[in-house]
């Protein structure tokens, strides 16, 4: 087998730091588990060993290893957020979004479509943006209770579809 990527080579106080706090107890279970598994690779110990000792996947070693070398101590705490983008409808586009979904449809129309939505949405000088999808305009109608999908959109069992 190759050698290792990522190497973990703590320093002492980094050690120190580490050891202090897996022996607390009062932190969440995976970030214990990421310290120690921290404190075994620095000893060496190959990701197999390490998942035996610690109970996990070998892949937790990895990805741990992979986090320790690219953030630091940080890699522990916290995993790093899924989203690297911002989101499209903020507070102030959902008010829209939701005030535009109980209001009548458009003429011509006997209920909004989540397309239809969209289009509007994109429409209003009030949200800046150039495009929505429809998707994201069910994701965010979907989270509200007050803008049931079956009461704004209409019951798609009822029209034989």
């Amino acid at each position: 087998m190759g050698a290792k990527k990522y190497i973990v080579d703590l320093s002492d106080e980094d050690r120190k730091t580490l050891e202090q706090f897996t022996s607390t107890g009062e932190q969440r279970a995976q970030e214990n588990t990421r310290a120690r598994i921290l404190l075994k690779a620095d000893d060496g110990l190959t990701d197999a060993t390490i998942s035996e000792h610690v109970g996990c996947h070998p892949q937790t070693v990895h990805n741990t290893r992979k986090d320790y070398t690219e953030r630091g101590l940080a890699a522990i705490h916290r995993r790093k957020p899924d989203r690297e983008y911002e989101r499209k409808l903020d507070g102030n586009a959902e008010a829209h979004l939701i005030k535009l979904a109980c209001s009548e449809p458009p003429e011509g129309h006997s209920r909004w479509t989540l397309h239809l939505l969209a289009d509007e949405l994109v429409t209003l000088d009030e949200i800046d943006f150039e495009s929505i999808s429809h998707e994201a305009v069910r994701q965010r109608l979907k989270k509200r209770p007050e803008t049931s999908s079956l009461q704004l959109l209409g019951d798609t069992t009822r029209t034989g579809r």
